[in-house]
C-alpha cells in the first residue's frame, strides 16, 4: 500500500516541507482546491524531490475548460519528470454556478466527456494526432504548432477522478487511472457500491482492477497523547457531520443506518451550527468513518480493515511525532 500525506501553500516552506516528507517515507504529496490553487506547491514540491508522486486531491475540473487543465497538468509532469497525478472532481453545482459562474449539468456525462476532451488534447501534443474532439460539452478542434509543447517525454499525466455516487465511479472506472475516494466513506459503501461501480466501468473500457489505482484519504483517531487523541476524534466528528450535511452524500449515511441524521445536519448547517454539528457524531459513527487505534497498531488496523480494497492512503499523521510517521509509513508499505 503506497502512503500519501498533504503539503501546505506556504510558498516559503513548501520545498523543505516538500523534501522532508519524501525523507519520511510517503509516496505522493497532495495538495486540495479550498483556499488556495492547488497547482502551484506542486511546482515548488517537484523542484525539491525526486521521487514522491504530486497529486491534487483535488482540483475542480469543472472551474475550467479541458484545454487550460490540460496544459497545466502537461507543465507539472514535465517539471516533475513524470510524477504528476492530476486529482479532479465535479464539486458541487452550488459552488460551479455562484462561486466559479460556471455551467452545471449532467455531471457524470459531463466530465467522461471532459476527460476524454483531455486525452483527445494529449494525444495530440504526445502522439501527432489531429484533433478533432467534438462532444457534447466540449469541442476542440484546433492546435497549431505555436500552441503544442515541445517537452512531451514524460508523455500525459495520470488522471485520478473523485467519485461518491454511482455514476461518477463508474465514469472513473471506465476513462481515468485511479479513483478518488471521498473521505466521507464507510467500509461497506466502499465495498457495496464503489467497487461494482468501479468494475461496471472497467468491463466498459476493456480494464481490470490492474490497470487502476484506487486512493482512500481515510480519517483516523490517534495520537500518542490523550490530548492528541481527542483533538483527532473531534476533528473527524466536525468533518463528518460537515460532509454529512450534503444531501448527495446522504446515501453513504443510510450505508451504516444513520440517513436520518443527514437532514438534521442540512438544516444546522444553514443555520450556521458547525461546532453543535460535530456534537452529534457518537463513537459507533466515528468507528464507521475512522481507523480508531494506537499508533502502534495504526497500519495493522488499517491494512486489517481496508488492504484488499485500495492501494494508496492518506491520513492525518500529523499529530504524531515524526518517528512513529516513518513507523507507520514503513508498516503500510510493506507486502
Amino acid at each position: 500500500m503506497k502512503v500519501d500525506t498533504g503539503i501546505g501553500h506556504n510558498f516559503a516552506e513548501v520545498a523543505a516541507e516538500a523534501a522532508k516528507l519524501e525523507e519520511l517515507g510517503y509516496d505522493g504529496l497532495m495538495t486540495a482546491e479550498t483556499s488556495h490553487d492547488p497547482f502551484l506547491p506542486h511546482m515548488i514540491a517537484s523542484q525539491s524531490t525526486s521521487r514522491v508522486d504530486l497529486i491534487t486531491a483535488i482540483a475542480v475540473a469543472f472551474a475550467r475548460s479541458p484545454m487550460t487543465l490540460a496544459a497545466t497538468a502537461h507543465d507539472l509532469n514535465s517539471a516533475s519528470n513524470g510524477r504528476f497525478v492530476l486529482g479532479i472532481g465535479s464539486q458541487i453545482r452550488a459552488h460551479i454556478t455562484r462561486r466559479f459562474s460556471m455551467p452545471w449539468s449532467s455531471p457524470a456525462k459531463r466530465m467522461r466527456e471532459f476527460i476524454l476532451a483531455m486525452r483527445a488534447i494529449w494525444a495530440t501534443w504526445y502522439e501527432g494526432k489531429p484533433l478533432d474532439f467534438q462532444g457534447e460539452f466540449y469541442r476542440h478542434t484546433l492546435m497549431t504548432p505555436f500552441f503544442t509543447p515541445i517537452d512531451t517525454d514524460n508523455g500525459p499525466p495520470r488522471v485520478f477522478l473523485a467519485a461518491v455516487g454511482p455514476l461518477m465511479t463508474e465514469v472513473a472506472g471506465e476513462v481515468a487511472d485511479g479513483l478518488l475516494v471521498h473521505a466521507f466513506t464507510t467500509e461497506k459503501y466502499l465495498r457495496e457500491t464503489t467497487l461494482p461501480a468501479l468494475e461496471r466501468g472497467w468491463t466498459k473500457a476493456g480494464k481490470s482492477r490492474a490497470d487502476f489505482e484506487i486512493v482512500y484519504p481515510m480519517f483516523t483517531v490517534t495520537g500518542d497523547t490523550e490530548e492528541a487523541v481527542a483533538s483527532a476524534r473531534a476533528m473527524v466528528c466536525q468533518q463528518v457531520a460537515f460532509y454529512g450535511s450534503t444531501p448527495a452524500y446522504k446515501p453513504v449515511l443510510e450505508s451504516v443506518g444513520a440517513g436520518e441524521l443527514q437532514p438534521q445536519l442540512n438544516a444546522m448547517s444553514k443555520q450556521g451550527k458547525w461546532v453543535e454539528m460535530g456534537q452529534l457524531i457518537g463513537d459507533d459513527l466515528v468507528r464507521e468513518f475512522a481507523v480508531v487505534a494506537e499508533p502502534q497498531d495504526l497500519a495493522g488496523a488499517i491494512k486489517s480493515r481496508y488492504g484488499d480494497l485500495v492501494d494508496r492512503t492518506s491520513a492525518a499523521y500529523g499529530l504524531i511525532p515524526s518517528e512513529l510517521q516513518a513507523q507507520i509509513i514503513s508498516e503500510l508499505k510493506a507486502a
